[in-house]
């Protein structure tokens, strides 16, 4: 019986089992946690489980029972970067499934990137989002309908105003596709056969994207001098903003050429006008001084590319049209700064990594000739239609770094690549600024450059439960080395991966680990909600 109430108190004064410790698949122990916010950064540790943040906080070795630990001590852990302007097309919908991992992103830190840019985007969303989701892609997608790609396919590459009919197909291809989860309308006015609307045409369009919660995100009319000049086409893009009732965003914002270099200040004094009068305005930015087109876009009149590649070929051919088109080249090369401001970059051309000004030395012929030379010539090529459009690609020295560092250091700018085929932008943007921008000229902090190209990023562009380090949201992390992150590529050699990245994880898996390439394709479509009761 002793023995009996024995056991009975001393089972009485057993202590309360504690509960199991959670599962996490990953956990990151010590870094230094740039959380994406405006917050100071803190030392801390960050739990994954599946695709989700499961924790951020002290000491989650005590919380977490971990599938993988990894020792981040001395690192900087931020949100996976955003691109809000990419060509990444020969790689995320290459028949290569190693391509389709979007390296030349993921070895910058960038986890999501947004394509359809410069109005490229097809309004066909549904579709798109299927095919990635059989094939697999390595990094996460968001898409924009594009004004071009409208266009096009209603009104094919003719310099001609829309029918009533024809703009109420437009007006329908765009809100279908804002339905299917496009997150805005793209424009490339500066392009034909987008640089033959008018106003009024962009603004019908843009409604049908404000109508369902999205943005107008623009590669603007001019920003140069070709036409209405840098600081009326900044007006237009506002005046498309204020009449659509639509947030306006614009792409890789530039003085570009010798006669706007220095007007940056005054492109700035009009959008904060703007946005003292409550209009939503922001932009996004390269770190370069030298864009990246093509020789046809560049030095071309628009006039002469009216009804496609055929046409201007054609026009080529008649003495007296290629006369007035190479007076007007000449012009245009002037305010791109010269021949030898142009750097040919299209892969596998006899003029790749050479200027313009060299080839027409070596050919003995004006440097004008040699541009209609390479851009009639390069077309012909044979073998992938591909290849043939990066023949008369160019990176176009023509910014001025004082304007480039007050575009930077506005509260309203983004970090975005531009990141097309032979620039370094494409392989380098983000390591560049960093390195760049923040560590050797000390144009904006670390902090400023984190929350630039993570949760503000977001904020602007409409993604959810993205670009932040906290519970709930997506695991989209990277795990670089403040001492090694570093652009690889330059304007010589533009393929070069970037280093210094440790560790990136896409929806909770591992996309780089150790600096190396996991193989593993975890990128999603995201998809934009629309405003409810907008749509079928």
């Amino acid at each position: 019986m002793a023995l009996l109430v024995a056991a009975v108190l001393q089972a009485g004064c057993a202590q309360p089992q504690r509960p199991a410790r959670p599962v996490a698949d990953i956990v990151l122990l010590g870094g230094t946690v740039h959380d994406g916010s405006a917050d100071a950064p803190r030392q801390a540790d960050v739990a994954v489980v599946g695709d989700r943040i499961a924790y951020v906080g002290p000491d989650a070795a005590s919380r977490f029972r971990a599938r993988r630990n990894l020792d981040v001590h001395g690192r900087i852990v931020a949100p996976g970067f955003i691109d809000p302007h990419t060509h990444p097309d020969r790689f995320i919908r290459s028949d290569d499934a190693t391509q389709r991992l979007n390296a030349p992103w993921l070895f910058q830190g960038v986890t999501t990137v947004f394509i359809g840019s410069d109005g490229s985007g097809s309004p066909d969303i549904t579709a798109q989002r299927e095919w990635f989701a059989s094939h697999g892609v390595g990094t996460n997608l968001a898409m924009h309908v594009g004004f071009g790609a409208v266009r096009s396919r209603v009104l094919g590459q003719d310099d001609r105003a829309p029918s009533a009919p024809e703009l109420q197909q437009m007006r329908g291809l765009v809100a279908s596709a804002m339905c299917e989860g496009a997150f805005g309308l793209s424009t490339g006015l500066f392009y034909a056969p987008q640089s033959f609307a008018d106003t009024d045409e962009v603004v019908a369009l843009a409604r049908e994207a404000a109508l369902r919660g999205g943005i107008y995100d623009t590669h603007q009319r001019d920003e140069s001098s070709y036409g209405i000049g840098l600081l009326g086409s900044v007006r237009e893009v506002l005046e498309i903003g204020r009449r659509a009732g639509i947030p306006v965003h614009f792409s890789h914002i530039k003085a570009l050429g010798v006669d706007v270099q220095g007007q940056a200040a005054d492109v700035i004094a009009l959008i904060e006008q703007a946005r003292a009068s409550g209009q939503r305005v922001t932009a996004d930015q390269y770190p370069w001084l030298a864009s990246g087109t093509h020789m046809g876009a560049a030095l071309l009149p628009r006039w002469a590319v009216d009804g496609g590649r055929k046409a201007l070929l054609q026009r080529l051919q008649d003495d007296a049209t290629r006369a007035r088109i190479r007076g007007e080249m000449v012009d245009n090369l002037r305010r791109r700064g010269g021949a030898d401001a142009l750097l040919l970059t299209g892969s596998g051309w006899p003029w790749t990594g050479r200027t313009l000004d060299e080839m027409a030395r070596e050919w003995d012929i004006d440097p004008v000739d040699a541009a209609l030379r390479i851009i009639s010539e390069g077309g012909e090529r044979t073998g992938a239609q591909r290849a043939a459009r990066s023949a008369d690609q160019v990176a176009s020295f023509n910014m001025r770094k004082d304007d480039v560092d007050l575009f930077m250091r506005q509260p309203w700018v983004i970090t975005g690549s531009d990141g097309s085929n032979g620039h370094p932008r494409q392989y380098a943007t983000f390591p560049e600024k960093y390195a760049r921008y923040v560590k050797r000229d000390h144009v904006i902090g670390v902090d400023d450059f984190i929350r630039r190209s993570s949760g503000l990023s977001a904020d602007i562009l409409g993604l959810e439960d993205t670009g932040y380090l906290r519970e709930g949201y997506f695991a989209d992390i990277v795990v670089l080395d403040p001492g090694r992150y570093a652009p690889m590529a330059d304007y010589v050699h533009p393929r070069e991966l970037s280093r210094g990245v440790d560790h990136l994880l896409v929806n909770g898996q591992p996309a780089i680990l150790d600096g190396k390439l996991t193989g593993t394709a975890a990128g999603r479509v995201r998809l934009h909600a629309p405003t409810p009761g907008t749509c079928p």
